[in-house]
């Protein structure tokens, strides 16, 4: 890279952005502004999908209207991910937002292709996501190659699952209690 940010090649400094529109992707877009600026980089949000059933599904049942549908509601995904996290301002560095049909890992490692490109991802779902399927941030960890930076949980996001997790003991105490006290009476 030469001293006025751009690369041998001619090509800008870019921060690749996973974005799913999670709390843990709308955190990773604002760390991304701050790396792009840092870096004189441009920002790439990436937002990848796949046809219903996956592609494998739609090649024995192919349905060019549901694939344009599905398409737009991805396209209106990242747009509403991207209002969300600024809120309708301009982030303040060049941005270049991709919607790319494919897997979601192969897609963002093919986008963050760059050796000096930087993969940034948030890190969302609660406890029993992060078991049943192993999480994006980690696999993309495994075999990019360009460095990957993952942000943490939003605090919030932690409270939230807290609340969550109470709210559902707190009503399965509730109507796990009288249940027994009903049936003895029916008897």
């Amino acid at each position: 890279m030469h001293g006025n940010g751009r690369y041998e090649d001619g090509a800008a400094p870019r921060v690749v952005v996973g974005v799913s529109g999670s709390l843990g992707s709308l955190a990773a877009l604002h760390r991304g502004v701050a790396e792009a600026r840092e870096r004189g980089a441009a920002l790439v949000p990436v937002l990848a999908w796949e046809p219903p059933g996956g592609e494998l599904g739609y090649r024995r049942s192919p349905c060019p209207p549901l694939l344009a549908a599905v398409r737009e509601t991805a396209e209106r995904r990242l747009r509403d991910a991207l209002d969300a996290a600024f809120g309708g301002a301009d982030p303040g560095v060049p941005l270049h937002p991709v919607v790319v049909r494919g897997e979601t890992v192969p897609a963002l490692l093919h986008i963050a292709d760059r050796p000096d490109d930087l993969l940034v991802l948030g890190r969302s779902g609660g406890p029993l996501r992060r078991r049943l399927r192993r999480a994006v941030p980690d696999r993309c960890v495994r075999r990019a190659t360009c460095p990957v930076l993952t942000v943490p949980v939003p605090e919030l996001l932690h409270d939230l699952h807290r609340l969550e997790s109470a709210h559902r003991r707190a009503r399965w105490h509730l109507s796990a209690g009288p249940v027994p006290e009903l049936l003895a009476a029916k008897r």
